[in-house]
């Protein structure tokens, strides 16, 4: 094995905890109610093009539109949007840290976000600044899993990928970076994932 020499990390689930129930949980009580809603209408596809550089406004009316009945949860997803973050993940966060004072290792962020959102969470987490650089997909208009955006990563920080660990809450994210040459890691929780890291030696 190469001489590991970069980590990039995914954001949302690794380093930010991200669920859309937390907002909605205060606004659809009902448990069943609140599932549909959530695997219906407000769709991770439908989010997902937000994330490839759809803008919230058209997302949002477009919707509205096709579920007239539920205009006001539709609007709150987006009005109310930072109240779906639970905070930094805190284990992992101080992982970063321990690589980041090593400094041993580039640390880059990939992350599937909208261009509109990102920079609210740029204010409100320090830590979105210590990375060596970072990719938003909503800045790119395309996402993971699609293999362009890797590869955009690759060229624009000049990253080896035999010698670089990418980690990902999402396998399917994590595939098309195995197959363009990186150490793919499936993170599930911190102590996993800092086991790996002892075990690849970067920590």
């Amino acid at each position: 094995m190469s001489k590991i020499d970069t980590l990039v990390f995914d954001l949302g689930g690794v380093l930010i905890d991200w669920n859309p129930n937390y907002l909605y949980s205060k606004l659809i009580p009902d448990a069943k109610e609140r599932q549909w809603f959530l695997a219906n209408v407000t769709t991770p596809d439908w989010n997902e093009e937000q994330d490839a550089g759809r803008s919230l406004a058209e997302a949002t009316e477009l919707l509205v539109r096709r579920y007239p009945d539920h205009e006001a949860s539709i609007r709150a997803y987006y009005d109310r949007w930072t109240e779906m973050l639970g905070g930094p993940i805190h284990e992992t966060v101080e992982i970063f840290r321990e690589l980041k004072t090593r400094g041993h290792l580039k640390l880059y962020a990939l992350t599937n976000w909208s261009a509109e959102t990102f920079p609210v969470a740029l204010e409100m987490y320090e830590f979105l600044h210590w990375f060596d650089g970072r990719l938003v997909s909503g800045e790119e208009k395309t996402r993971k899993p699609f293999p362009e955006i890797y590869k955009t990563l690759i060229e624009r920080f000049g990253i080896e990928p035999t010698r670089a660990i990418y980690v990902d809450d999402n396998e399917r994210n994590v595939r098309p970076a195995r197959e363009l040459g990186f150490i793919g890691i499936h993170f599930r929780t911190p102590e996993l994932f800092k086991e790996e890291l002892v075990r690849l030696g970067v920590l």
